[in-house]
């Protein structure tokens, strides 16, 4: 029976009330939960070596996370070419060398292109690179004026100055204050950003992103254990990692994989699948990243289904609202990158992201980092603000909200400094 409309609105405002008042701000009001550990099987087996981390433990938890939360890849799919656009020996007042190199791919009769801006420190051999993507356009982060505006898809968002779904050059800058390019390229490292939206455009369809190249015949969707968009963002970093290792002037073994928000969800993912990055920096993550979901504190796994319902792989969805239900936890996605240095950063006034989640998450993984005799986390309480822990595993919640600042970069370049020179 169809209701009045009317009673629809009614019952829609009631379901977004109840809603916002289920969103969990209050410690007290945490549930109980059990925090898996990272070192025993799911069929009881304790883990106490190295050997028997990484040929029993970690590929059970890793094909968990890739068959019930991230999803799995179809099928490898290698680079059909790549093409420097443009390339300057005098960027930055002459502190870099910048180049756009683009790289393609080609399968089934379809092809996508994403292109890397790519800033290298002059009179550095053998660079060591931070690789992240942005949101609005390479053309954001730098008032270069040299640096192309992408084509590909893009929200609308009147504060991008972006309508009918297209970049433009009003929005060239609008995010120079997340990249900290001339504090990256000072202290000797490059800096490697790609637009997310050129390998998966952030959006409900899978019509247009990198999925579509490998569908079998007459297929639309990725199946439900196969990628959503942050686990195809995470094949885009191991991608430019392939272009990478044939490039000279970067030391491939030497490339850290950063993120923001949803972004840094892909990078912890692009982490534990691939070894080849020497680092991780997952920046304000929160859920389906650094956060521990079994805490349903600020946004859950159900939030996160229902607003963006192709990030995660369909089965993904089985735990709505049933976060007890999972056989894993975040911190044993993290613990998927040992013993590679990992850093971990929250913010004071985003709660939504559960810094303490963040904390415990990285917290409850130190113990992998512990037995290959690294440095985790080795304090209960989490830190004072501002007061960054710089071990191989790091954390730090800093002042402010969601966000990359100066603040955040100069911690992530003090540790790199310290593990990946």
């Amino acid at each position: 029976m169809k209701l009045p409309v009317h009673l629809t609105l009614l019952l829609f405002l009631f379901s977004m009330s109840f809603s916002k008042a289920q969103t969990i701000y209050n410690e007290s009001e945490v549930p109980s939960f059990e925090v898996p550990d990272p070192l025993v099987t799911f069929k009881g087996k304790t883990i106490g070596t190295i050997g028997d981390w990484e040929n029993v433990r970690r590929p059970e938890l890793h094909t968990y996370f890739e068959t019930k939360v991230y999803g799995k890849i179809p099928k490898n799919l290698k680079i059909d070419s790549y093409k420097i656009l443009e390339q300057e020996d005098n960027a930055l007042n002459g502190k870099a060398n910048r180049r756009q190199v683009e790289l393609t791919f080609k399968h089934n009769d379809k092809v996508l292109s994403f292109t890397i801006l790519l800033y290298l420190p002059k009179k550095v051999e053998n660079t060591a690179v931070f690789l992240g993507y942005n949101f609005y356009g390479n053309h954001t982060i730098t008032e270069d004026e040299s640096v192309l505006i992408s084509t590909a898809w893009a929200d609308n968002n009147e504060g991008f100055d972006i309508v009918n779904n297209t970049l433009t050059a009003a929005s060239r800058g609008k995010r120079t204050h997340r990249w900290a390019i001339e504090k990256i390229i000072d202290a000797g490292y490059g800096l490697a950003t790609i637009y997310y939206g050129e390998v998966d455009p952030d959006k409900d369809d899978f019509s247009d992103g990198i999925q579509s190249l490998l569908y079998s015949k007459n297929q639309k969707h990725p199946k439900a254990d196969e990628w959503g968009s942050i686990s195809a963002w995470a094949w885009g970093l191991s991608k430019a990692m392939d272009y990478f290792e044939k490039d000279p002037e970067i030391d491939a073994a030497r490339v850290i994989a950063f993120g923001h928000s949803r972004l840094g969800k892909a990078a912890l993912w692009a982490g534990a699948n691939d070894k080849r990055f020497a680092g991780v920096i997952s920046n304000n993550s929160g859920c389906g990243g650094a956060a521990l979901s079994k805490r349903k504190f600020g946004e859950t796994i159900g939030v996160i289904n229902e607003r963006f319902p192709h990030w995660f792989c369909t089965n993904f969805k089985e735990f709505n609202n049933k976060e007890e239900t999972l056989a894993v936890d975040q911190h044993q996605l993290l613990a998927l990158i040992a013993p590679r240095p990992l850093y971990i950063a929250s913010a004071e006034e985003d709660r939504w992201a559960d810094p303490k989640g963040e904390f415990l998450s990285a917290l409850y993984a130190s113990s992998v980092y512990e037995l290959y005799g690294k440095k985790g986390i080795n304090i209960m309480d989490m830190p004072v603000v501002n007061s960054p822990i710089l071990n191989t595993v790091a954390y730090h919640i800093r002042t402010g909200k969601h966000d990359v600042t100066d603040y955040d970069w100069e911690q992530y370049i003090k540790w790199a400094d310290t593990f990946l020179r």
